[in-house]
């Protein structure tokens, strides 16, 4: 069973970076050809893709934050951690980390393991 685990600040103050860390268990990030995403859902809207790495370390940015998003990957924790930096209150949101066989512009069924989520809330 494919497992996912967010783990990020909670609060970040305005202009910080918001690192969060996506501990997997159960599959191995550096295998197969998968999507490790991050998407996020801010309060009242839909979700939004962030950006993806895959097995191979090859990484998706959504253009709309391409400029101040990363994502990297620690093959011997299993784990990948994205960032957003220069964060401002628009950067509030609930965010995952999920597997899938789809990113960006793919629909959301595409998307097939989630974390259970974590809030951040970006304020001073």
């Amino acid at each position: 069973q494919v497992r996912l685990q967010e783990s990020g600040p909670g609060l970040v103050k305005p202009s910080q970076t918001l690192s969060l860390t996506c501990t997997v268990s159960g599959d191995s990030i550096g295998a197969n050809f998968y999507y490790w995403s991050w998407v996020r859902q801010p309060p009242g809207k839909g979700l939004e893709w962030m950006g993806a790495i895959t097995a191979s370390g090859s990484t998706y940015y959504n253009p709309s934050h391409k400029s101040h998003t990363s994502i990297s990957r620690d093959t011997s924790k299993n784990e990948f951690t994205p960032q957003l930096t220069s964060v401002t209150s628009e950067d509030t949101a609930v965010y995952y980390c999920t597997k899938g066989r789809g990113k960006g512009g793919s629909k959301w069924s595409d998307y097939d393991y989630w974390g259970q989520g974590t809030q951040v809330t970006v304020s001073s």
